[in-house]
């Protein structure tokens, strides 16, 4: 699989990867074992990765990160695009969320895009995707993901900044994009 290290503010650290013959599993899992090496300063082999066990029904499991049997007290979080994964890695105290798209949009995920925002009469492919990217890295930074309608995320205008309403979080937008992928990070600050 081939990788790169993404730009990210300091504390954050997140890899691109992408193999279309390699599953999306195994993607996440090999992206994430990278960085926790090397954040650690260990041989990959010595960290695995793996799921969290599931809470309840329709819960979305989370990576954990393991040494010598032990986890590791890292937040690992994971998007996923077709044969491109990223993964982005911090302090478990930082709300972490991630989206991926591809640059190049298909007409069937335009329309998607176009039904789910309020940007409905937006003509400008590439505003649209880049609205788009931050509305669902927020969603998933706050965890209620799919369960928060897209409209009801607010962005600030000049899209650096973005929160839901119904709670008091503010999460930064860090815009990492690259080699034909939109990919966006929603952080939090690590509380003090």
């Amino acid at each position: 699989m081939q990788s790169v290290l993404l730009e990210t503010p300091p504390g954050i650290t997140a890899r691109l990867g992408w193999d279309p013959k390699m599953a999306e599993h195994d993607r996440k899992r090999e992206l994430a074992r990278e960085i926790v090496a090397a954040q650690l300063g260990i041989e990959e082999r010595s960290v695995r990765i793996e799921r969290e066990a599931p809470g309840q029904f329709g819960f979305h499991t989370q990576l954990i990160a393991e040494v010598d049997g032990q986890e590791v007290p890292l937040r690992i979080r994971n998007a996923n695009f077709r044969a491109a994964t990223v993964v982005a890695v911090a302090d478990p105290a930082v709300p972490l969320g991630l989206d991926l798209r591809d640059a190049h949009p298909d007409d069937a995920t335009v329309r998607e895009m176009r039904r789910h925002s309020h940007l409905v009469e937006e003509d400008d492919v590439g505003k649209l995707l880049t609205h788009w990217t931050r509305v669902q890295a927020v969603r998933d930074a706050d965890g209620r993901g799919a369960r928060v309608a897209a409209d009801h995320v607010r962005l600030d205008s000049p899209l650096t900044k973005g929160w839901i309403p119904d709670r008091r979080v503010y999460y930064q937008l860090a815009d990492l994009s690259r080699d034909g992928w939109v990919i966006t990070l929603a952080y939090g600050a690590a509380p003090a």
